[in-house]
């Protein structure tokens, strides 16, 4: 049997990596791509294993012949997870989560309608501006780009299947695992709506 296709969207520093990350280390009937991109790469990427690094022109090509299950624009940089590749770790039997912003994550859906939709968010934005400044990657301007972007971002949450609140790492990994392997249908935003309202009206408030 086919495994199942998921996808986890979130604003920068809401910790989305970090979680599919340990997911893949916990449950190896887990697998992810790994996507391309025109991104410079980080002191501690490594091409390949954090990132396809390709030049503007290799990734234009790729996606004029229709190689990308999606593809967007993420602060000026280019970003495509590989159809092919998903394809051949589904046919597997393995399910595959993509790490992907919510641009993607909903031209995913429309091609791929029983993809099944994750959003992460942080708990406060304050604890997301810290997490951006403190992981230590990105110049104060990017910082600041990527805080001003997650209130759009993170008002896209509405448009997914389910929403994890991470808060507590272990505790939004458990949550993470219990809907990707076990599909617990109380974890579905509409059944938390009640819960998540009062956060999202603090997240999303323009006043900030």
């Amino acid at each position: 049997m086919p495994g199942d296709l998921f996808v986890v969207a979130a604003p920068s520093g809401a910790g989305k990596t970090s979680l599919v990350r340990a997911l893949i280390e916990r449950h190896p009937e887990v697998g992810v791509t790994i996507s391309h991109t025109t991104r410079t790469p980080r002191a501690h990427e490594v091409d390949g294993v954090n990132y396809h690094f390709v030049s503007p022109t290799a990734f234009s090509a790729m996606n004029d012949a229709g190689e990308f299950l999606e593809s967007a624009v993420v602060f000026g940089n280019r970003y495509g997870t590989s159809r092919a590749e998903v394809e051949r770790i589904l046919g597997t039997g393995h399910h595959i989560v993509l790490e992907i912003d919510w641009q993607g994550a909903a031209q995913v859906c429309t091609l791929r309608p029983d993809a099944i939709s994750v959003f992460i968010l942080p708990p406060s934005r304050e604890v997301l501006l810290r997490r951006l400044t403190g992981r230590g990657q990105d110049s104060q301007e990017s910082i600041e780009k990527r805080s001003a972007a997650a209130v759009e971002e993170m008002s896209h949450c509405s448009d997914f299947n389910y929403v994890v609140v991470n808060d507590d790492f272990d505790v939004a990994l458990d949550t993470l695992a219990a809907i990707v392997i076990d599909r617990d249908p109380r974890l579905k935003r509409e059944a938390q709506i009640a819960q998540l309202t009062p956060l999202l009206d603090q997240l999303l408030d323009p006043m900030g």
